[in-house]
């Protein structure tokens, strides 16, 4: 009997997913949702936290990966739509932070609405909690943001705009650009009108960052179905990247935007920032 190369390949790829699954199913990630304080906003905010398995059983530090949500979602959006997303924590060795980012916070501070000042808490007040409760490594290099649609705006806006705090950035299905949109998902409740304050727009979108990048400083992985609508926007910060020479992970695929696209699209960047923690270490 003769036997392909692709039989070998799919072989191997079925035993190694059985291995996956039987590690996943005999760990345990800790999942719980605790209230953290802002000052900024002088009010609690709930927070889930994902802890592997092995933190109880050792004295190592662990990366940090803050994953966001998006537009009308909360806190427990990703853990209870994303079951898997524990079990990453448990594969890859890594605390999992799923913040409260609002209804519609866009996770800037909103130079409208007081209330709004989720880049602070994200971006400084989260992180300053997280490194005093958990075993953390206190360092950018043990540190990554990203999220979904509203939060995948999140993910790269607070990345590049915070380098000195998280060493890696993504978005998955991302609003890397706001202007296109003046009338949707009240972003004009935070930044004020488009016809009034363009400027506001102008600052706040991702896109228009890019200035603010150099060589590979920051690793970034950004994806988007190719049917979502803010597919287009996507591609053209790929571009602009590309022209200015950013190192990036740009992913293109069929998919909407939805959970079914986001559950998959979790596994690629945990992976992408799992490696970036590891290489980080032998630096």
């Amino acid at each position: 009997m003769k036997y392909t190369s692709r039989f070998f390949k799919t072989h191997a790829l079925l035993i190694t997913l059985f291995f996956q699954l039987l590690y996943l199913e005999t760990s345990a990630a800790k999942v719980d949702t605790v209230n953290v304080f802002s000052d900024a906003m002088q009010k609690e905010i709930k927070i889930v936290t994902i802890i592997p398995d092995s933190y109880t059983s050792g004295k190592m530090s662990y990366p940090v990966l803050y994953l966001l949500h998006g537009y009308s979602d909360s806190y427990n959006g990703w853990p209870n739509k994303v079951p898997h997303t524990k079990d990453l924590a448990d594969q890859y060795n890594m605390i999992i932070i799923c913040p409260d980012g609002g209804f519609s916070s866009w996770y800037f501070d909103s130079p409208v609405d007081k209330k709004f000042k989720y880049e602070t808490f994200i971006a400084t007040e989260l992180v300053n909690w997280t490194d005093k409760t958990f075993r953390t490594i206190k360092d950018r290099k043990g540190r990554a943001i990203t999220g979904l649609s509203m939060g995948g705006h999140g993910g790269l806006f607070l990345g590049i705009k915070h380098q000195d705090v998280y060493g890696a950035a993504g978005s998955m299905s991302g609003g890397v650009d706001l202007r296109p949109f003046p009338e949707n998902w009240d972003i004009k409740k935070r930044l004020g009108s488009y016809a009034e304050y363009p400027e506001r727009w102008e600052e706040n979108s991702v896109i228009n960052l890019t200035h603010l990048l150099s060589n590979d400083h920051l690793k970034i992985i950004f994806d988007c179905g190719s049917y979502d609508f803010f597919y287009p926007a996507n591609v053209k910060l790929h571009e602009k990247l590309l022209e200015r020479n950013i190192p990036h992970d740009f992913i293109s695929r069929p998919g909407h935007h939805n959970w079914e696209y986001w559950g998959n699209a979790i596994l690629y960047q945990t992976l992408f920032f799992h490696e970036y923690f590891e290489k980080s270490k032998e630096q």
